[in-house]
């Protein structure tokens, strides 16, 4: 087993990101397909994939397609990729999902948001902290949508929950993000967290947040790899190019629609030739003019 604190430093260099979960054309999960996906990305050079994520339609998934789909990525890739499964929804959920997880042989958990309703402080702080005292192996909490913590709340985390070695966050939120970073230090490993996290990739390493998953991983990964190269050497030449030329035009497509962070991504994986079948509702498919729109940009970049 991964212990958090080689989660940690698993977590603090290098490219992040979440492989989609494949769908066929009934909407059920193919682990075939799901893990061939997985061998076409693993040789790239990401540092770690995350199972069962936001972009693979977490929140689409019931229990034991969860389970399928973290057991298929843990025994497809086992001694060859860190997989880090996502748990969220309310307490209880969440905390049978993180015991799944560690269970299956992932090497960890993304402790993503919980359900609609906004919560204090103190119910924010118990939520993660039953989270965590369930498990033995790392979490990572996802600082997104109704679950926003404060520095008091994550130094209250960080002193009881020694397996919490990882903070992502979602928000954007500069002077938030500074004071979290400002106040926990090297407690935590920090990742960038905002949709196409290539964009905001530069402000974050400023903030002394290094490291970001990334979506397009997924579908152009020599590109992503190239991005993220450069942003590490800090080749301000090639990834100005490359958010002129790729990521912003990006951006304007997945702006046409409601969800479609993850509708691109697949739109794209299909383009690619590597189709993750569709997305399950709520989220819909890109329109064809859009996905035309995506392909044209595509074929600018080259072979993958």
């Amino acid at each position: 087993m991964t212990t958090p604190q080689e989660l940690k430093k698993i977590i603090s260099y290098g490219l992040l990101s979440f492989p989609l979960t494949d769908f066929d054309s009934n909407l059920q999960f193919a682990p075939k397909p799901y893990a061939d996906r997985l061998e076409w990305l693993m040789p790239y050079g990401a540092t770690a994939l995350f199972a069962a994520g936001g972009t693979g339609e977490f929140f689409s998934l019931e229990p034991q397609e969860y389970s399928d789909v973290v057991r298929t990525a843990v025994q497809t890739c086992k001694g060859r990729m860190p997989i880090i499964a996502g748990a969220g929804g309310g307490t209880t959920l969440a905390i049978k999902y993180a015991q799944e997880a560690e269970r299956l042989g992932a090497q960890g958990i993304l402790l993503l948001p919980h359900y609609l309703t906004e919560a204090t402080q103190d119910g924010l702080v118990a939520h993660v902290q039953a989270v965590c005292k369930s498990v033995k192996f790392g979490v990572i909490v996802y600082n997104r949508g109704a679950c926003k913590l404060t520095p008091a709340s994550l130094q209250v985390l960080a002193d009881t929950c020694p397996n919490l070695i990882g903070f992502k966050d979602g928000f954007g939120d500069i002077e938030a993000f500074v004071s979290i970073r400002r106040a926990l230090g090297d407690r935590f490993a920090y990742l960038g967290g905002l949709p196409t996290a290539e964009v905001f990739a530069g402000a974050y390493q400023a903030m002394g947040c290094p490291v970001y998953s990334s979506a397009v991983f997924n579908f152009v990964p020599c590109t992503a790899m190239e991005f993220y190269n450069a942003h590490h050497a800090k080749d301000t030449v090639t990834t100005n190019r490359l958010l002129d030329e790729f990521f912003l035009p990006l951006i304007a497509i997945r702006n046409k629609g409601h969800g479609y962070a993850v509708s691109i991504v697949k739109a794209g994986a299909t383009i690619i030739g590597h189709s993750a079948g569709p997305v399950r509702p709520p989220l819909s498919d890109l329109k064809p003019a859009e996905f035309e729109e995506l392909r044209a940009l595509m074929s600018k970049l080259g072979p993958q």
